[in-house]
C-alpha cells in the first residue's frame, strides 16, 4: 500500500483580500493535521511601466528612481504590518498555535514567479491559495495570485 504524503511545509500565498480568511483557516487546519508549519507569502507587484511613465514625466530621473524606491519600501512595510496583524487575528479567533506560522514574507516582484521562487527555497511540501479577482478599470490590482 502506498504511503501517503508528508506534509511539513506549507506555502500560504495570499493577496490579503476579502477572501483570504476561508483560505488560511484550511492552511492553518492543514498545518494542524499534518504537524506542518506554513510561511505566508505576499507579492506585491512593481509599477507597470505606463505608472513608471508618468512618475518619469514630471519627475527627474534620480527623482524617479528615489520615488519608486521610497514607494516601494513603504508599500512592503505596510504590507507587512497587515500580513501580520491578519495572521495574529485568525490565530486568536480559533485558537491555533502562533508556532504553526514559521515565516511572514512580503517581497516585490512577479507574483507566480516570487510565489514559486519561495516554494523552492522553502522546500514547501504545497502552496495553499485563494482565488481571488480584483478588477479596477479592467485591469488586475498588483498582488493577484489569480
Amino acid at each position: 500500500m502506498p504511503s501517503l504524503p508528508e506534509i511539513k511545509r506549507i506555502l500560504y500565498a495570499t493577496d490579503l483580500g476579502d477572501n483570504v480568511r476561508p483560505v488560511f483557516k484550511f492552511a492553518l487546519s492543514m498545518a494542524r493535521n499534518y504537524d506542518a508549519h506554513i510561511i505566508m507569502l505576499h507579492v506585491v507587484e512593481p509599477m507597470s511601466p505606463a505608472i513608471q511613465a508618468v512618475v518619469e514625466t514630471y519627475l527627474t530621473d534620480m527623482d524617479a528612481k528615489k520615488v519608486q524606491q521610497d514607494g516601494m519600501k513603504s508599500v512592503l512595510t505596510t504590507m507587512k504590518k497587515r500580513l501580520e496583524t491578519a495572521c495574529s487575528e485568525e490565530l486568536n479567533t480559533h485558537n491555533f498555535s502562533s508556532s504553526r506560522v514559521k515565516e511572514m514574507l512580503v517581497v516585490s516582484g512577479k507574483t507566480s514567479e516570487e510565489i514559486l521562487k519561495a516554494a523552492q527555497k522553502h522546500n514547501a511540501d504545497v502552496i495553499v491559495m485563494g482565488k481571488s479577482r480584483r478588477v479596477v478599470l479592467g485591469s488586475d490590482v498588483a498582488g493577484s495570485a489569480a
